[in-house]
């Protein structure tokens, strides 16, 4: 039986979590990050995601995300995590899959409970005890969001109805 379609409302952000198989490391190095934003920054503009907040930890990531179109967020995560499982599995002399299952995602439908995912998402490597700061973490949106400039990123105060 065939895996049910993702409904996500147009508009409206989405708070998007996906572990690595078994919680193991899906970034080693520097590269694998830098690979890993580099497939989100094509492809979200590709499919017309706008990218509000992220993290990526060393066996799971997050993101916060909206579009116009409701299927553009599950192509995004489709292609992008496919890809960089291809590069990484190749990179490392592996094979099998990279993450755990499909994404989970959760519908952002005030602005207070906005605000708690950008903490929550922003503050992860805080709370891991990877750096004392938010913006000491390379791999954070954190800094885009304290000090927004142009990139293909877009704020997150930007984005509320």
């Amino acid at each position: 039986m065939p895996r049910r379609k993702r409904n996500y409302l147009p508009g409206y952000p989405y708070h998007l979590v996906q572990r690595g198989n078994n919680r193991q490391p899906c970034f080693f190095e520097h590269t694998d990050f830098e690979n890993y934003l580099d497939l989100w920054r094509k492809k979200s503009h590709h499919y017309g995601v706008q990218v509000h907040a992220y993290c990526l930890m060393t066996n799971h990531i997050h993101f916060i995300v909206s579009s116009d179109a409701a299927d553009a967020i599950s192509n995004t995560m489709k292609v992008v995590g496919s890809r960089y499982a291809f590069h990484f599995n190749k990179r490392y002399q592996r094979s099998g899959t990279v993450w755990e299952g499909r994404h989970r995602s959760s519908l952002i439908d005030t602005e207070h409970y906005l605000l708690a995912c950008l903490r929550y998402v922003e503050l992860n490597p805080v709370r891991a005890r990877l750096v004392a700061l938010p913006d000491d973490y390379q791999w954070s949106s954190y800094g885009l969001n304290a000090a927004p400039r142009r990139s293909w990123f877009t704020p997150i105060q930007s984005t509320w109805h």
